[in-house]
């Protein structure tokens, strides 16, 4: 039998199951094909999963802090255990809630791999649909280094890591990009001895230079060593793992988090098919993903210049637009506030950071903010920036006090 459908979907992140749900919003008949779990890597291996975590590391470096606060507790302690089982429950929790609104929203679900024949056709579980256009989001997986090969026990990658039962003694993280920098957040909150190597010559390599300074005054506070502008050549598996580096030294430690980047998953390209999210080799974000997916089931555009990049912790770091690194001196204005000249990050205890906006002709072409609640701030002026609303139009607005959002008010006084 040949099932017939408007829209056949390979794939359930959040490219695939925003094309679904969007697909059925516009009366359409959708088949969405999943050969592991509804949700994808985002989901189930990745951004919730992860933030879960963190968000229990972030408590406990508070409490354990509260003294300032007024809060003593002398004896707080991490059951990792429950950590983890709490972890697992937000991941069902919502994949459950997303396998329903499939359901509901009319989403015809198969959990079978399928294979894309051609332009039209689907083959899966030994059954042909045939679809007037196929979407293809398969997503990507941990890149694999030489030498660096993971083996689910003393050398993890971002999947394997999740699967802890213990608090390791020291762990190194090879690479300090947002899962890399997450990790080590999350490692030395619970007390882990944590090392960072990145081959960059800074840490959190795609950020402005100054984020990156920051960051890495934010690492050493923590007492997170780091290495810089050194390779990987050989991890030793013993009882311990022992790193060499391309500078001679070696770093022994219990585990091993290797966060080097993901490869897209193997798929043959087939044409008249349409490729989003991570396989289409593109920007390797969720929110990216699911934008794309809208952009061709609805047809509303985005601008891919305005992407936000997002990562989490305390404090949170985000940044949209262009870097101060990248431009040439004399051509734009720069604006920096410490997060500190704002009274909400002294209620907080929350003062480490700084808001840096910079403009050419009175519109922000890029910003960067290490601060609590970045990751809402820079949704402000990303809106600001897509629909040319200039520094002064914003210097109009009335910012609530007191608030995180007030700072980028009086950051715009310093262009």
């Amino acid at each position: 039998m040949n099932y017939k459908f408007d829209i056949g979907i390979v794939g359930s992140g959040p490219a695939g199951y925003t094309a679904a749900l969007h697909g059925r919003r516009r009366g359409l008949s959708v088949v969405l094909f999943e050969k592991s779990e509804i949700g994808g890597v985002c989901l189930n291996r990745g951004c919730i999963p992860t933030k879960a975590v963190l968000h229990s590391a972030e408590l406990y470096e508070e409490i354990k802090s509260g003294d300032i606060l007024g809060i003593k507790a002398p004896d707080v302690q991490i059951d990792f255990s429950k950590v983890m089982d709490r972890k697992n429950q937000v991941v069902t929790k919502l994949r459950k809630g997303l396998e329903l609104s499939l359901k509901n929203s009319g989403v015809v679900t198969v959990n079978s791999e399928a294979k894309i024949k051609d332009k039209n056709t689907i083959e899966a579980n030994g059954q042909i649909y045939i679809c007037n256009q196929i979407i293809a989001a398969t997503g990507s997986e941990p890149k694999s280094i030489k030498g660096m090969e993971t083996d689910n026990d003393k050398v993890l990658n971002s999947d394997g890591i999740l699967n802890l039962t213990t608090i390791p003694k020291s762990i190194a993280i090879i690479g300090s990009g947002a899962i890399g920098t997450e990790w080590a957040r999350i490692f030395a909150a619970f007390g882990a001895e944590v090392t960072v190597i990145e081959l960059a010559d800074n840490l959190l390599p795609l950020a402005d230079i100054e984020v990156s300074k920051r960051v890495e005054r934010i690492f050493k506070a923590k007492k997170i060593r780091i290495y810089k502008s050194v390779r990987v050549e050989k991890i030793d598996r013993e009882n311990t793992c022992k790193i060499k580096l391309s500078n001679g030294e070696i770093i022994e430690s219990d585990k091993v988090l290797v966060a080097v980047g993901r490869s897209i998953n193997n798929s043959e390209k087939v044409d008249g098919v349409e490729y989003i999210g991570d396989v289409c080799g593109e920007i390797m974000l969720a929110h990216y993903a699911s934008k794309q997916a809208i952009e061709i089931v609805d047809g509303i555009k985005f601008d891919k210049t305005l992407v936000p990049s997002v990562v989490y912790g305390n404090p949170e770091i985000a940044w949209v637009g262009q870097r101060e690194q990248d431009l040439e001196e004399g051509s734009y204005k720069k604006s920096t506030l410490l997060i500190s000249a704002i009274g909400k990050s002294h209620c907080d205890n929350a003062t480490d950071g700084f808001i840096k906006i910079l403009s050419r002709d009175s519109k922000i072409i890029g910003a960067h903010i290490i601060s609590k609640e970045a990751a809402s701030l820079i949704q402000q002026i990303i809106i600001a920036m897509q629909n040319n609303i200039t520094a002064e139009d914003l210097k109009e607005v009335c910012f609530a006090h007191p608030t995180y959002s007030e700072g980028i008010f009086e950051a715009l006084f310093g262009l």
